[in-house]
């Protein structure tokens, strides 16, 4: 076998918190998706801990937005979507016919590929949630909520002066921030993200890496990402998906390095993909 050839970036194999024993938040068991005939996950087994970032890797329509879409049952919103095999939280079937799907998705947010304020002031998009879910008893309480979440998405310096302003006025960079900040201020437990950068500039790119690695131990934190090289610059877990098939699951360091299977191996060093 030749050698294999990571992406030229910096992944973190010394990193004590990819050794250390995981605190599960999230499991999956033999998890199949159907839309209609198309059979389009196909028995997913993987665990998603509290303490590193995982990354879903893999070509276009390998199934891994599909997947991470389950993690909250985004797929209900889908008619011919069926969803089979177990998938907990805390140890909770997220899929039993007692979850409350509403109170499920304010702990576990997702963040879009493209970013998606709404129509409303930088400090009503944070709100939104929290009043929703009877968060904020008082004004005061509300204004410590928005300003938590902007610091924690990195945004409150840029914005504190301006809550009143159309969160779609921002850039686009600001606004995926602004996303997060929406997501967080209900004080979810799993952070979902579907490729959060891919319609992000460089610049705007390395803010979100950095609010990533700023976030990570605070929430559970999966993210798509068809960037290998995003992959292995923000994640310690890294899963490789094929035709709907996990392949692969591991610290990253090791899928990029030395995988285990032949298909992983071809899509790092860039035989197809």
């Amino acid at each position: 076998m030749t050698d294999i050839q990571a992406p030229a970036v910096r992944t973190n194999q010394t990193d004590p918190a990819v050794a250390a024993p995981a605190q599960i938040k999230m499991t999956a068991r033999d998890v199949n998706v159907f839309y209609g005939a198309n059979h389009a996950i196909k028995d997913v087994s993987i665990d998603v801990d509290m303490e590193n970032v995982t990354a879903f890797i893999g070509p276009s329509g390998c199934g891994k937005s599909t997947f991470l879409r389950t993690l909250n049952r985004m797929n209900d919103t889908i008619s011919i979507a069926k969803v089979t095999g177990d998938i907990t939280l805390d140890g909770e079937d997220i899929y039993s016919s007692d979850m409350d799907v509403v109170q499920l998705r304010a702990r576990v947010g997702m963040v879009f590929q493209k970013p998606n304020p709404f129509p409303k002031s930088i400090y009503e998009n944070v709100a939104y949630g929290p009043r929703i879910h009877g968060l904020a008893p008082a004004r005061r309480d509300m204004d410590q909520i928005v300003e938590s979440a902007l610091r924690r998405a990195g945004l409150w310096e840029e914005v504190k002066d301006r809550l009143s302003d159309s969160g779609t006025a921002l850039s686009g960079g600001q606004q995926q921030r602004l996303c997060i900040a929406r997501a967080i201020a209900v004080d979810p437990e799993v952070i979902l993200m579907d490729e959060p950068c891919s319609a992000l500039d460089p610049i705007a790119t390395a803010k979100i890496e950095e609010l990533i690695h700023a976030l990570r131990g605070k929430y559970a934190i999966v993210i798509v990402t068809h960037n290998m090289q995003q992959a292995a610059r923000v994640s310690q877990k890294t899963a490789f998906f094929h035709l709907g098939h996990l392949v692969e699951y591991g610290e990253t360091s090791e899928i990029f390095t030395n995988p285990r299977q032949e298909r992983t191996k071809d899509y790092i060093t860039g035989r197809y993909g």
